[in-house]
């Protein structure tokens, strides 16, 4: 079609809130689309009306050969978590926004919010909510039937979280608008209207984790206590690891859970999947999940089990084999994602051989840091150096021009 397809913005106040421009739009089209309460509100329109349900695909291929004049409803502001840049790019169309939610809710407020962290958990999992959201100072969250404000606040007190006041506006620019503040604890119990936005302020101050984390920090098998990724080999390793915020990266023989929860510092937006075979130190791992206030996938098992089921990464931290590192290599080598990295840590000669060999041979191409890390130790008045295990840490990409 060469006419560009109007996609018109609308509140909850319907027909009222719309300039009579965009009203004339409406009512000079010959089909109007949107979901089943948009439409509702025309009820006097007289061309056909076409609901939005399931995917888009077979609405753009018919939309594509209209000749008729088409109006397209949506939600607020169309290019703000809405339809208008997704349609935009498939078709010809012009976007007419209203106010989005977030705009509203922040003027109940008589708040600004430029300074405002937006996210949303509206048609999305919640999981890694926490991390891309802890020790930010206003955030705004799209909610729906699911992640309503109730679950939000359950989500959140599961990490100890209660630095924060929860803004809650229902049916924004409706009849039946309704805001108000609350703390989490009571918010958990509150049913709300489908139709809100979460604001959340926070109020006190709260210990926010930065790159390095120290080793005592970390829950711990006792009496064995040390079973982890050293702060100066587990900084190595990370920087090795090349992770950006969306990055997608498995934590193999993850054991208390350290790099993984650095890693899912890192990659807020991205996900983190981790496997252990010990139970003990998946309590550990799950206790240092939430002391840190980070939500990734976490599998009881023995790579290179269940390694299928995580999505493809970008990268691939190998900390423990448990005498399959083969299987492990080739399973991690044949998923990694172009322009990845693997980092394996070795202790012993053998191991090292072993894995460069076995990258080798998946035709992948390394490089060898031996980190050989000494802390400084008081002995009486003085100080001396106690010496770490030396650790080979080894970085795999796949040779130039092999795929």
């Amino acid at each position: 079609m060469d006419k560009k397809i109007k996609i018109i913005g609308i509140g909850d106040e319907g027909q009222n809130g719309l300039l009579p421009i965009y009203k004339k739009y409406i009512f000079e089209s010959e089909l109007l689309v949107g979901g089943e309460r948009l439409l509702n509100l025309f009820p006097e329109y007289h061309g056909e009306k076409r609901v939005i349900k399931g995917g888009l695909k077979n609405l753009i291929d018919d939309l594509a050969q209209e000749s008729r004049r088409v109006v397209i409803l949506a939600s607020g502001d169309p290019l703000f978590y809405g339809i208008g840049s997704y349609l935009g790019k498939k078709l010809k169309v012009e976007i007419y926004p209203y106010l989005s939610s977030i705009q509203l809710a922040f003027s109940r407020m008589n708040e600004s919010w430029q300074d405002a962290y937006v996210t949303s958990v509206h048609g999305r999992s919640i999981q890694g909510l926490i991390q891309r959201i802890n020790g930010r100072e206003k955030i705004a969250l799209l909610t729906d039937d699911i992640n309503t404000p109730a679950k939000i606040a359950q989500y959140l007190r599961s990490y100890h979280v209660d630095e924060y006041l929860a803004f809650v506006a229902e049916n924004l620019g409706g009849e039946n608008e309704r805001c108000g503040y609350y703390e989490l604890e009571e918010l958990e119990n509150i049913d709300f209207s489908p139709l809100n936005v979460v604001i959340l302020k926070k109020v006190k101050k709260v210990k926010v984790w930065s790159f390095g984390i120290a080793d005592n920090e970390f829950h711990q098998r006792k009496p064995e206590k040390g079973l982890i990724t050293k702060k100066e080999i587990r900084s190595l390793s990370l920087m090795e690891l090349n992770l950006k915020e969306d990055s997608v990266v498995w934590d193999i023989g993850t054991c208390t859970g350290s790099i993984a929860i650095e890693a899912s510092l890192i990659a807020k937006n991205g996900q983190v999947f981790a496997i252990e075979k010990s139970e003990l130190d998946l309590e550990n791992c799950y206790k240092n999940q939430v002391k840190f206030r980070t939500d990734f996938t976490v599998i009881k098992g023995k790579a290179p089990d269940y390694l299928h089921t995580f999505s493809e990464p970008d990268a691939v931290f190998i900390g423990g084999t448990a005498g399959n590192m083969d299987d492990i290599l080739a399973a991690c080598c044949s998923r990694l994602k172009e322009g990845g990295r693997i980092v394996l840590n070795a202790v012993t000669i053998e191991n090292l051989v072993q894995a460069v060999e076995g990258f080798k041979q998946n035709g992948f191409e390394t490089t060898i840091t031996l980190a050989q890390i000494s802390r400084s130790k008081p002995i009486l008045q003085l100080t001396r150096f106690d010496a770490l295990n030396p650790i080979y840490i080894i970085t795999a990409k796949h040779k130039e021009g092999v795929i």
